[in-house]
């Protein structure tokens, strides 16, 4: 069971994080996974949540796919950025700033998608994180998550970690795992690639 911080401390921190600059998980590209998937067939559906969409590239790439897309990140300068980006791509998203965990969010959706959020939430507040999922979620609703893998030790660097038996005891009983697979994330670092998993989930 991981330790419960707080999710005002993580939002700061990653406050801190933007007004620095600092934003390694944002590589300027749509997820590759994701990609592969979309062009797989394997997201089908109309309406989508983003949870955790930063600077909005992943989000974009949804919507020119013709997805209607709501995207949400409890920081405002990543709501911002995301916002203009989507007027100069010329596609309408529906962004949110909140905490995913307790706004109104809609759906249920057909699809969910997160980068690096389902890791952090677990730890802020996993039930809160598992009440959510169920809130926006209806049987057959796909979910696909990368999360960072605890295969890989780090020290003070890199994304938060999680074990594949906790993966299936954290999300097992609320989704089916139809992909379960090690792949590497995208960073705007050079040589900097950690290990992650790739999931990817339906709704029981």
């Amino acid at each position: 069971m991981p330790q419960p911080t707080t999710m005002p401390d993580d939002r700061k921190q990653f406050e801190e994080f933007y007004a620095k600059g600092f934003k390694p998980w944002d590589s300027g590209v749509p997820e590759p996974e994701l990609i592969r998937l979309l062009e797989a067939g394997k997201l089908p559906g109309k309406t989508v949540l983003e949870i955790g969409c930063g600077t909005g590239t992943n989000a974009i790439e949804l919507a020119r796919r013709g997805y209607q897309v709501t995207a949400i990140d409890f920081v405002q300068q990543a709501i911002e950025t995301a916002k203009q980006k989507a007027v100069s791509a010329g596609v309408a998203i529906d962004f949110r700033l909140g905490d995913a965990t307790s706004m109104p969010l809609g759906g249920p959706y057909d699809v969910l998608f997160d980068r690096g959020v389902y890791h952090h939430l677990r730890m802020a507040n996993l039930s809160a994180f598992q009440g959510m999922l169920k809130r926006v979620t209806r049987p057959g609703t796909l979910w696909f998550s990368l999360a960072g893998n605890s295969k890989e030790k780090r020290v003070n660097e890199g994304p938060p970690t999680v074990s594949e038996d906790e993966i299936r005891a954290e999300l097992g009983p609320l989704f089916d795992i139809l992909e379960l697979h090690e792949v590497r994330f995208g960073t705007n670092q050079e040589g900097f690639r950690p290990l992650a998993w790739a999931i990817l989930m339906k709704r029981k």
